[in-house]
Formats: structure tokens, sequence, C-alpha cells
């Protein structure tokens, strides 16, 4: 987590940096001395947000023991093992992704019946991925 929270606040101190640069730049450049709010206000926006997760890497790596990645004497061997479970023939993601855009296309074109079909259809979606283990036919004989 060391690497994380240092690439992060890396980033963020660099679009503090350009945020000070473009205000300062756009007012100089603007005849009446005003500053340009929209690319100004996205750079702050986008620094505040990599502090947060810059902030929270750095949080939990003060919480847990050296990752094998963290260590200078980590050998690749030292990280290998389960990741994790990923289900082989599931067609929610793809609903998901159809549920998404679905939305998406709401947004754009500002249709809010349309918008409301996809946040609903992106719940039930979400809903299928999360539980699709634990109900129907994969579900498994543990309990």
């Amino acid at each position: 987590m060391k690497t994380e929270w240092r690439i992060f606040l890396s980033i963020a101190a660099f679009l503090l940096f350009t945020a000070v640069l473009y205000g300062a730049w756009t007012y100089g450049e603007a005849g009446a001395g005003r500053i340009e709010w929209i690319g100004t206000v996205a750079l702050l926006l986008s620094a505040t947000l990599c502090t947060m997760c810059g902030g929270f890497f750095w949080f939990v790596a003060r919480r847990i023991d050296l990752r094998p990645e963290d260590r200078p004497d980590g050998e690749i061997a030292d990280g290998a093992g389960e990741v994790g479970f990923f289900s082989p023939g599931s067609y929610w993601p793809m609903g998901l992704a159809l549920s998404a855009t679905i939305g998406g296309f709401g947004l754009v074109y500002w249709q809010l019946w349309l918008l409301g079909l996809g946040a609903i259809a992106v719940i039930f979606a979400a809903c299928g991925l999360l539980f699709e283990y634990y109900s129907g036919t994969r579900r498994t004989a543990e309990h």
C-alpha cells in the first residue's frame, strides 16, 4: 500500500500545482482579470479526489503488514496464491453493462424516464451479480 498512497498523493500535488498555475495563467490572459473557473475547479476537484484516495491508502498501509511488493527483499513468488473466485460463465456483467448504457443514454439525452429505467436495471443487475451463487441452480449445498 505504500506505493499506492505515494502515487496518488504525488498526482494530487501535481494537480494542485496545475490548478494554481492554470488559475493564475487564465487570470493574467483575460484582459478583465477574471479566472476561468471551470478548468480551475475541475483540477481542484481532481486533486481532492486523488488526496482522498491517497489518504485512504496511507491510512490502510499503516494498519496492515507489508505486502511483498512493499518490501525491498520481496520476491514475485511471495505474492503467489489464490487471488479470488471469478465466475466462469456469468451473464450478469453483460446485463450490468447494458443497464449502465441505458442509464448513460438517459443522462446524455436528458430523458428522465430512460435514466430511471437504467438506474433500476443497474440495481437489479448488480443484485443478480452479487447473489448469483446464493440462489437458483448455482447455489452450493453447504448450508
